[in-house]
């Protein structure tokens, strides 16, 4: 049980921390683009973040409970949602911007997280009901999709591609709570390891279906090499370890609610890096999008504030 400066730091420090790590994921993809095959963007940072979280899960003792979890059906319901979420994020990002796909990220997490949360997990249920919740929540929505429409990224999305428009806050917010879930039972590093691995592999085998096919795998530079191996470390194994942990710590609700700083970091990544300017309705839009992500969770603490019992994720029977 942790106080209230250690529910702080796991609330908000920890998922921030993840966000910027996040955030350097767009960066790194577009730095190294054009040039780098869709292919190996693809495969290598689930091959390296995999590589990097098994060394972890195996270094705590969590083999055994690795090989279970490779064993499991539902593990593979997981890895498809990582697959379809990493597909929509990197299309998204090639197509409309860094901007754009973390704001589409944010919705996912502010906005159907909550939701989800409350009806999937039971001791959850009937949380989503403060007006103020809401209230952020559609300022959460309203504001990201005024940056979306101001920095005209989505214009670049043609038939099929409007998918991601779904697609990303949708397996957003399901992949990190079924992940969530899995985590009450099972070590967290055996779940994510599992996870990222299985998706590296999955990218290798239909790297013939994407852009660059088989030879982008192997027709590559050391420097984007070097970059991927980076990406596998901060996006892929960096930020997800903090992001669960924090979850682990503080709940399923308040973390999510902090990936208010994805749009915010890859915004001023895109800035000072690539050169990357925003329409003044997209810099508008963006502080709107947090103002709204900030009133969710103010009315969450408000209605659940941190104490005895309430400072760690649900310990009772899932729904």
């Amino acid at each position: 049980m942790i106080g209230q400066r250690g529910y702080a730091t796991a609330a908000i420090a920890l998922p921030l921390i993840a966000a910027l790590l996040w955030a350097t994921y767009y960066i790194f993809v577009l730095a190294i683009s054009p040039g780098t095959a869709p292919s190996a963007v693809f495969a290598y940072p689930f091959l390296f973040g995999g590589a990097i979280y098994t060394l972890w899960c195996l270094a705590e003792g969590n083999g055994p409970a690795l090989r279970r979890v490779w064993t499991q059906p539902s593990a593979y319901a997981r890895v498809a949602l990582l697959v379809g979420m990493q597909l929509a994020v990197l299309a998204s990002t090639y197509l409309a911007g860094p901007v754009d796909t973390s704001l589409l990220s944010l919705i996912g997490d502010v906005v159907l997280t909550p939701i989800v949360v409350s009806f999937w997990f039971a001791s959850y249920h009937g949380r989503v009901r403060a007006p103020a919740l809401w209230l952020g929540m559609a300022l959460c929505t309203v504001g990201g999709g005024l940056a979306i429409v101001g920095n005209q990224g989505i214009t670049a999305l043609h038939g099929g591609g409007y998918v991601v428009l779904v697609a990303i806050p949708v397996t957003v917010a399901l992949f990190f709570l079924a992940t969530a879930r899995e985590n009450e039972r099972t070590p967290p590093s055996a779940v994510v390891s599992q996870s990222m691995l299985a998706a590296g592999f999955v990218g290798v085998a239909i790297s013939p279906l994407l852009p660059g096919g088989v030879r982008g795998l192997a027709e590559i530079g050391v420097g984007p090499v070097l970059v991927l191996v980076a990406t596998g470390l901060t996006s892929f194994f960096l930020a997800e370890a903090l992001y669960f942990e924090s979850i682990r710590r503080a709940g399923l609700v308040v973390p999510p609610m902090m990936m208010t700083g994805i749009p915010v970091f890859a915004a001023l990544l895109s800035w000072a890096i690539l050169g990357i300017a925003i329409p003044w309705i997209g810099i508008v839009g963006i502080p709107v999008a947090v103002a709204g992500a900030l009133l969710a969770l103010r009315a969450e603490r408000v209605a659940h504030p941190p104490g005895p019992g309430a400072d760690g994720p649900p310990s009772g029977p899932l729904a």
